[in-house]
């Protein structure tokens, strides 16, 4: 049945009220999604300004690459030493359960 954007918009905060307001109760969860919209703001800057990629296998490297930085970035690790990691092939730094050292 078509609704109202507002009657729509009031049902479905009363249908989902705990999963709306759960910022105001776990303090882990982020107030917006802002965070995840960032993290694919640098592909859709890739794919506007190249129209796209080569490959198949060249996106999906590219996603692997940003994912990485992105990783390390939110752990609070050092991009350049990651990068010389990874050109080395020692990726351990992402298994460790500390992710400060």
């Amino acid at each position: 049945m078509k609704r109202r954007v507002g009657h729509n918009l009031l049902l479905r905060l009363q249908n989902f009220r705990g999963d709306v307001l759960r910022f105001l109760t776990e303090s882990d969860v982020p107030f917006t999604n802002n965070q995840a919209e960032r993290d694919l703001r640098m592909m859709k800057c890739k794919q506007k300004i190249s129209g796209g990629f080569r490959s198949f296998d060249f996106a999906v490297s590219f996603a692997n690459i940003r994912y990485a930085l992105s990783t390390a970035s939110k752990r609070g690790l050092n991009l350049l030493e990651v990068i010389t990691d990874a050109l080395l092939d020692n990726v351990s730094v992402f298994l460790s359960s500390n992710p400060t050292s």
